[in-house]
This record gives C-alpha cells, structure tokens and sequence, in this order.
C-alpha cells in the first residue's frame, strides 16, 4: 500500500487512468491522497464506475465534477492519460 501511496502522490494533480483490483476503470485527475485513500477528480464525460462522491472540501469543483474516494489497497494500476 505504501508503493501506491508514492504512485499516487506523485501523479498528484495530474489526469490519470486508474485500474482496481476489481475490475473497475476510473478516469480523472488525482486532487488528494491520504495514508488510506486516493481522491479522484472526475466529470460528467468521464468514465467512471462505482461513484462514492465526497463535497465540501473547497477545491471549488461544480455539479459536473465528482469526488471519487479510492482505496489504496484496491488499486492495480495507474496511468498517465
């Protein structure tokens, strides 16, 4: 888990394609990363599966951007897009 949180961290702000041990496909632009999770920024043209949406943190995103909260232990893959 400690390799995906530098992964994460590094590519921090930067769009990506992320891959989970699930299965799932998540685009979007990683706007956190804590010690558990990575946040994903997504939008309305983006794809996406299994939505866990988190607002109120002030990074002044509107009604077309989502917040996607992924577990850093499900993470398979990331890349840059």
């Amino acid at each position: 888990m400690e390799e995906m949180y530098h992964l994460c961290s590094s590519h921090l702000n930067r769009r990506v394609r992320i891959h989970t041990r699930c299965g799932e496909c998540h685009e979007g632009v990683i706007v956190h990363v804590d010690n558990n999770n990575v946040y994903l920024r997504t939008s309305g043209g983006l794809r996406t599966s299994g939505k866990a949406t988190v607002s109120g943190w002030g990074w002044g995103f509107g009604g077309a951007n989502d917040i996607l909260t992924l577990s850093l232990f499900t993470l398979l893959a990331i890349a840059l897009i």
